[in-house]
């Protein structure tokens, strides 16, 4: 299927080179490897939204806190913007499924919280909150507090504390678990929304939810381990797959889920995952 859309790959955002994460002599991870690249789009802004599958217990979440800078690798490293020092926490944007904001002070207290000086670009603290707020219609939220904002507000002040306050790396854990169809949708238009806001923003989004992950992705990673010979799992998980959707004609599209291609794809990633 053609893509229908121009565009070009650009530099490295994010490396993941050879990492291992084992308790003992046993591996959870083993060598994964993986890039993230700038996506350029001729007269489009274009972010990155990569989905990394796996099922549970799998090693998705010491993946994620390594990437993250939570969890220093047994060996190997992730590497930001072509870096040869490996990430630290505070370098990447986190946001966990409960979106955790601070209940005792009101959104725009939660922003400033958040802000990242050298991100400001001649604003003031207040003024790249209260810019923020503007973007996503939350203006009139400023000065309530987190009990009174419904949930997918509450996500959206999450998102936009960590994007205020760190790079343009953004990771979302399991932000599909325990939605409903409509507020998946909301949650998927929103990862969009924020992907397109600057060329750079680059959005990993771990889940087990397949058809979630499609609609809003140009790159799927499988993240599985080999079995043996009596078919049990070898420990040591790794990238089983790197699935590029653009070339597939399965991103960009604002109805992908209506794509005859979708379908089949859905179910490929179904078949892959029951082996991962």
């Amino acid at each position: 299927m053609e893509t229908g859309y121009e565009y070009s790959i650009g530099k490295t955002l994010l490396r993941a080179e050879n990492v291992t994460v084992q308790y003992g002599k046993t591996p959870v991870l083993k060598n994964v490897n993986f890039e993230i690249h700038d996506v350029l789009r001729p007269g489009h802004v274009q972010g990155q939204v990569v989905a990394l599958l796996a099922p549970s217990g799998t090693g998705k979440t010491q993946l994620f806190r390594t990437i993250a800078g939570l969890q220093k690798p047994t060996s190997g490293g992730v590497y930001l913007n072509g870096n040869t020092v490996p990430v630290h926490a505070g370098d990447v944007g986190v946001v966990a499924q409960d979106y955790p904001l601070w209940n005792h002070m009101t959104v725009i207290e939660n922003l400033l919280m958040g802000i990242h000086k050298p991100k400001l670009q001649g604003q003031t603290p207040k003024q790249a909150a209260m810019s923020y707020l503007a973007e996503i219609g939350l203006s009139d939220k400023a000065n309530c507090y987190p009990h009174e904002l419904s949930g997918g507000q509450r996500q959206r002040i999450a998102i936009g504390q960590q994007t205020l306050g760190c790079g343009h790396l953004l990771l979302m854990d399991e932000p599909f678990s325990g939605l409903d169809i409509i507020a998946k949708e909301t949650v998927q238009h929103l990862i969009a929304e924020v992907a397109a806001a600057d060329d750079l923003n680059s959005i990993i989004v771990t889940t087990h939810d397949i058809r979630s992950a499609l609609a809003i992705a140009d790159t799927v990673l499988l993240l599985g381990r080999d079995r043996d010979e009596q078919g049990n799992y070898i420990p040591g998980a790794y990238i089983k797959d790197n699935i590029n959707l653009i070339e597939a004609g399965l991103a960009w599209h604002p109805n992908i889920t209506t794509v005859p291609a979708f379908a089949k794809m859905e179910q490929e990633i179904i078949t892959k995952f029951r082996n991962l």
